[in-house]
């Protein structure tokens, strides 16, 4: 029995070990008119693979690719397209640009300092302090979901200071926030339960 740890390496493990091995039959052959017949066969039953991939555009050049590939671009053949580069295929791409990103507190991100500064510039008022309400509860939730242990509405209120770059200031004895009066107001049943 034969075990594929002890076998050769898939190139391309998607196409499997018998396409690979039609490949290596090819590479083995001495005549290359019979060669360039078995590679055209090869190129068929690769393309049967992917029926669903045959409406891209250069899907033939793709396989004709892969065929390169998988030979080690060691096979010698009348290529219909140029065989790629060994060179391109080994280079790392290139690093992805990404915007410089001075956030405070990255773990609430961009939309809730943007959202700080709208509350900021907004007249005093009900709608104000509603909004700084929602505001702080999102960034509880922010705050929560990467630090995983409880977080203290006394932080929150000190990180939307900072972030407000002091315009926003909120007294904790005023202000509870709703995860915080929701536990409370849960404690208070079960202490009345347990009275009863």
């Amino acid at each position: 029995m034969e075990y594929n740890t002890s076998r050769k390496k898939l190139v391309l493990p998607e196409y499997g070990r018998n396409i690979q091995k039609m490949v290596e039959l090819a590479q083995a052959e001495p005549d290359r008119e019979k060669r360039n017949k078995m590679v055209q066969a090869i190129i068929a039953i690769m393309g049967n693979m992917n029926p669903h991939l045959r409406d891209i555009a250069d899907f033939k050049h793709k396989l004709w690719d892969h065929l390169a590939i998988i030979s080690e671009f060691n096979l010698d053949i009348d290529s219909p397209y140029e065989p790629p580069l060994i060179e391109t295929l080994l280079e790392k791409p290139e690093q992805v640009p990404y915007k410089g990103n001075n956030a405070k507190f990255k773990h609430y991100g961009q939309t809730i300092e943007k959202m700080v500064q709208v509350a900021v510039d907004m007249e005093e008022g009900e709608l104000k302090e509603i909004l700084i309400q929602l505001i702080a509860n999102h960034m509880k939730k922010s705050y929560l979901t990467w630090n995983k242990e409880a977080v203290a509405d006394e932080q929150i209120f000190k990180d939307l200071k900072i972030i407000s770059k002091g315009k926003i200031d909120i007294n904790i004895d005023e202000t509870i926030l709703t995860e915080t009066k929701e536990i409370l107001a849960k404690n208070k049943r079960r202490r009345i339960q347990r009275k009863k």
